[in-house]
């Protein structure tokens, strides 16, 4: 799939921005993944695609460095106030549905691809982690974070927005592809 018709794909599976990713502008920071071991998501070392077991910072470097072309997703909703938590969950669920959509498009097409999304996989009510394999390898997918990036400055070195004012909540991820 070439970027235009991934950002095609992004819009078509419901994502509010799908924008240019320069994969330079990626750098897998130790400080970030040590915020996953801190388990304010209560997911570190409970999921697939949280730390540990979603890999290394050194293992994420290397995948990233096998592809050639990045782009950068969100999913912008609106909220009453900055303390509005049910609005922030209504749109956490709605970019889960856009990444679902955009990962079965992006199979369909027998992409060459690496999803990184927003938040831990919750694909599954329990986690086999780390009694059993995944149940769904082909369609669990890290959180940017997860991977070790710095997800405000990603969008910052990219010229797209992070935060859009205490009105709105954006949930920001991303696809590594080869055309």
């Amino acid at each position: 799939m070439t970027e235009q018709e991934i950002i095609q794909a992004a819009k078509d599976s419901g994502f509010s921005t799908a924008e240019h990713l320069d994969l330079s502008t990626l750098h897998f920071l130790p400080e970030v993944r040590s915020m996953c071991s801190a388990d304010r998501c209560h997911s570190y070392n409970r999921n697939w695609a949280c730390p540990p077991a979603c890999g290394t910072l050194e293992e994420w470097q290397e995948k990233a460095s096998h592809y050639s072309k990045g782009v950068l997703l969100q999913t912008i909703g609106d909220r009453e106030d900055s303390y509005d938590i049910e609005a922030m969950i209504e749109v956490a669920h709605e970019n889960k549905d856009h990444c679902d959509r955009m990962i079965e498009k992006l199979i369909g097409q027998k992409a060459d691809f690496t999803f990184l999304a927003a938040g831990a996989c919750t694909r599954c009510e329990k986690c086999t982690w780390p009694d059993a394999p995944c149940r769904f390898p082909e369609k669990t997918y890290p959180s940017m974070e997860a991977a070790g990036l710095f997800v405000s400055q990603v969008c910052k070195d990219n010229g797209v927005p992070y935060n859009y004012g205490d009105e709105k909540i954006a949930y920001t991820c991303c696809v590594l592809f080869n055309e």
